[in-house]
């Protein structure tokens, strides 16, 4: 996160003593990747982040593969998935691999608990909901369309909106998710040309400085399992930090679509960038301006990748058959493209209002078996239907 921040009281300088007015000192605390050579932050907190009352280990939390391998297009329903509980706690998986895992997760229930990704950094896109997120970082109000960056080892806690109904799309990576390359000069600054600037980025403020004593719960994931941790002391306790790490929001509708005279290929949507995944947002735009122009995608085979889209609305220009909520993945080994009469019914329109989220793999994902209970399981013959183009939703 190439940006300097900076929030509360500071020392003048780094690792020297920072006096509490009442006698002692703040409890300097470093949160970085990679160790001492990525991006860091610098906290100073009124008690050591390092009281620790109790530990125990929730629940385990590996992902079961389908156990049918065989290879085909997959459409899962998202709407039919169940509903309720934890934003953290509660995340149905979908999809998933060494380096990136797809969730899903409708809460309703606010969590007393402080929660901490220790091993992966966290992409949340918020489909539906408001509300904000908490952390020693200070405040970060969230709303609907906003990609949240939660990085590894940040602790949080989603305080929703009362009566705001919530729908999360979360990416769990093992790499750090970063702006891409391309888009960034040789200072880190993200270059003219980009789709967004530093300008749409959306960093905590409102430090408050919580001192209270007593049990504090902390769920921390590591090592494929959930664990609690007791603090003794309240975790928000920061009254000051600064550095390049931290909670960081950037919503859908501040991306700047780029279009052409003819069809322009996926990358030109990359919003973000992982190790081993690229994240990209299809936003509304003009569609291509060539009369002959067909705005719908080409037929194509990633030979080394897996594409899924997640539909932020029921409107795509190239598929039939989807509804709010539906992820599709198209795997790598066989090609997909337009569903039937799609490419032709896009020649001449001059625009489109889809939005959807698009994450593509490097290596091939598995199948989650929880999600198998709200999967449409003839999408795959979906491209044969002439009459629908498309498979029809399972009921409920």
């Amino acid at each position: 996160m190439p940006i300097y921040h900076t929030l509360g009281q500071i020392p003048r300088k780094r690792h020297i003593a920072f006096r509490k007015p009442e006698g002692g000192i703040y409890n300097e605390e470093l949160v970085g990747h990679e160790g001492f050579t990525g991006t860091s932050s610098l906290l100073y907190h009124v008690h050591p982040p390092t009281m620790v009352k109790s530990v125990r280990r929730l629940k385990e939390t590996c992902y079961e593969p389908d156990p049918d391998k065989t290879l085909k297009h997959r459409h899962f329903l998202t709407a039919r998935a169940s509903k309720g509980g934890s934003a953290t706690l509660d995340r149905i998986p979908i999809l998933f691999n060494a380096d990136i895992a797809m969730l899903y997760v409708e809460p309703t229930k606010q969590d007393e608990h402080y929660y901490r990704n220790a091993q992966a950094d966290e992409l949340v896109y918020v489909s539906k909901g408001k509300g904000v997120l908490e952390s020693p970082y200070g405040d970060l109000p969230y709303g609907e369309g906003d990609y949240l960056i939660i990085h590894r080892g940040i602790l949080h806690r989603f305080r929703m909106a009362t009566g705001v109904e919530h729908k999360l799309l979360v990416m769990e990576s093992r790499g750090h998710v970063r702006w891409p390359k391309r888009y960034r000069n040789e200072f880190g600054q993200l270059k003219e040309g980009a789709p967004y600037s530093e300008r749409d980025i959306r960093r905590p403020a409102d430090l408050s400085t919580n001192d209270t004593k007593g049990d504090f719960p902390i769920v921390v994931k590591q090592y494929d399992g959930l664990n609690e941790v007791v603090l003794a002391h309240h975790p928000l306790d920061v009254v000051g930090w600064d550095g390049y790490f931290y909670p960081w929001a950037f919503n859908i509708n501040d991306f700047e679509p780029i279009v052409g005279r003819v069809h322009q290929p996926p990358p030109v949507h990359q919003t973000f960038e992982g190790d081993g995944f690229v994240v990209c947002s299809f936003c509304p735009r003009p569609y291509d301006f060539d009369p002959e122009a067909v705005p719908a995608p080409y037929n194509h085979s990633n030979v080394d990748s897996d594409e899924v889209l997640y539909y932020a609305s029921s409107e795509f220009m190239s598929r039939k058959g989807i509804e709010f909520g539906s992820i599709t993945h198209h795997p790598d080994g066989i090609p997909h493209g337009p569903h039937p009469g799609r490419a032709e019914a896009s020649i001449g329109a001059k625009a489109t209002n889809e939005l959807a989220v698009m994450m593509d793999s490097f290596r091939p994902l598995r199948v989650a078996k929880p999600a198998i209970d709200f999967e449409d399981p003839k999408y795959h013959r979906s491209w044969i239907d002439s009459e629908s183009g498309g498979s029809t939703p399972p009921t409920s």
